[in-house]
């Protein structure tokens, strides 16, 4: 078992998206988690997993883990389906839906954890890899929102940032681990990326995830370019270079007039339609959750 290498220090350009500046209709209230509740998260969904597994405790955990029924790469719909729910309790959900999550999580949680062969060290139950996971949640919705809705100011984040914690919180996060502020939390994820360095073996797996190998062949065959390109778009430059996957200027300049047309065509579709996936989310949950049914 090896001790993961830690970086240098990094700057914000590295570890996040740049937001274009571009002009948006003038918002009534500023923006909420819950207003990002919508089908377009799932845009860098993707993107978000694989900054998930690029730290190695995180990596090693999925890699190795012997829970086949909630294995990314050999379920993904249920992964999906699982992940979608998490969401919606954590931002949506009572504290008493929100424990019922917690309580079926662990049970998977309780499996993941190293061994003697292990590259690293993890467990699944680690507050700081849990804290990580839930950052990187957190940086999906943010920028989703942002690409789509226009850049927000420093107020408007710090409103978005507020409540933010439940994405740890639903687990084992501990609320004073959360950082209190949005400029606490980029000093966090400073550090946090300093721990994202990923060896031949990761980056493999990473790969698998951003090429979407573990979607069948007619759906990948399909819809592979736009998802790879999204996912990438998606990425912090520090884990492109990380994953060593190129991304050019002019990539980024459709990038960003794509997300300027669908935050055009966005206006137009009602919001009980984008929000609709969620909600069915969260009554499917609240159902099992009535008739005492495994909810993942």
């Amino acid at each position: 078992m090896t001790m993961p290498e830690i970086l240098p220090p990094l700057t914000l350009d590295q570890v996040r998206i740049p937001i274009p500046d571009t002009y948006r209709s003038p918002r009534r209230r500023p923006a909420k988690l819950a207003d990002s509740l919508d089908f377009w998260m799932f845009a860098g969904a993707a993107a978000n997993v694989a900054m998930q597994f690029s730290h190695p405790g995180v990596a090693a955990g999925v890699m190795e883990s012997t829970v086949e029924s909630g294995a990314l790469m050999v379920h993904p719909w249920k992964r999906l389906r699982t992940t979608s729910s998490y969401l919606a309790v954590a931002i949506l959900g009572t504290p008493e839906e929100k424990a019922e999550f917690r309580k079926a999580v662990d049970v998977a949680h309780r499996q993941v954890r190293s061994g003697p062969n292990s590259k690293v060290k993890y467990n699944a139950f680690d507050r700081d890899l849990q804290l990580y996971v839930a950052a990187s949640i957190y940086i999906g919705f943010e920028d989703s929102h942002q690409l789509i809705h226009g850049k927000m100011s420093a107020e408007e984040l710090e409103a978005f940032y507020q409540g933010a914690d439940t994405f740890g919180t639903t687990l084992q996060v501990h609320p004073d681990m959360w950082p209190k502020t949005r400029a606490d939390f980029d000093t966090y994820w400073l550090e946090a990326c300093r721990h994202v360095v990923i060896d031949d073996d990761f980056r493999a797996y990473v790969s698998d995830l951003i090429d979407l190998r573990m979607i069948a062949f007619p759906l990948r065959l399909i819809f592979a370019n736009l998802l790879h390109f999204l996912t990438v778009g998606f990425l912090p430059q520090h884990f492109r270079d990380q994953m060593g996957v190129a991304w050019s200027t002019s990539d980024q300049r459709r990038f960003e007039h794509l997300f300027l047309f669908v935050g055009f065509v966005n206006r137009f579709i009602p919001k009980f339609i984008r929000f609709a996936g969620t909600k069915s989310m969260m009554r499917d949950v609240q159902r099992k959750i009535r008739k005492q049914r495994a909810l993942i």
